[in-house]
């Protein structure tokens, strides 16, 4: 009877510890977690840059204010974060459904030396319809990125060639263009969602 009595404590103490750690991990690294003030997105009303979308259109931050945001890095030449990427968001708006309509949905290249408009509008055909493409010059590149706090740099491979390291999460913004949080890579499709709702419910500022 003592030994079952012990037993118990022992896996309520266990019990307890898990919840703990899982509300830590919540508030610190999870969908709970606030990003550090200094990496912290702009917010797209204090951004200026002048890209090019998948259609030949002009597109700058004003593009995006009005609706929700999601935006991503990456650049076509990509081996597996950008596919597996655009593939988790397609499954994200597919689960939306109709709100995703809703959204501004941009994957922005770290890449444009390669990524032309056409190149960038056949890759986009592969995933979601609602996801644009957006390329442009060298230096505006730059300019969203740093906007975004996101990075990316390009690294020479064996072969001769060259690949890009760049920030593999998703950012959102809310319809005012106010920063509300990041998607993390491979970030469960549970706790993914919720985060896109939650951008999608913010008001605008000054709304009544």
């Amino acid at each position: 009877m003592r030994r079952r009595a012990i037993l118990g404590y022992g896996a309520a103490g266990v019990g307890a510890v898990a919840l703990m750690l899982f509300v830590g991990w919540w508030q610190v690294d999870g969908p709970g977690g606030a990003e550090p003030v200094g990496q912290r997105p702009v917010a797209l009303t204090e951004m200026d840059f002048r890209l090019t979308d998948h259609e030949g259109n002009a597109v700058g931050p004003e593009t995006l204010i009005g609706r929700p945001t999601m935006a991503f890095f990456g650049f076509t030449y990509c081996p597996d974060v950008c596919p597996t990427t655009l593939s988790d968001i397609s499954g994200w708006l597919d689960d939306l459904g109709d709100e995703a309509d809703e959204m501004n949905v941009v994957f922005i290249t770290v890449d444009p030396e390669r990524d032309t408009v056409e190149t960038v509008a056949e890759y986009v055909g592969y995933f979601h319809p609602g996801i644009r493409g957006w390329t442009g010059p060298e230096e505006q590149i730059a300019r969203v990125a740093d906007g975004f706090r996101a990075t990316y740099e390009r690294v020479p491979t064996e072969s001769g060639d060259y690949t890009m390291n760049h920030t593999a999460s998703v950012f959102l913004f809310a319809a005012s263009g106010r920063f509300v949080t990041m998607i993390d890579y491979h970030e469960p499709r549970e706790f993914a969602v919720p985060k896109i709702r939650r951008a999608l419910a913010e008001e605008m500022e000054g709304a009544t």
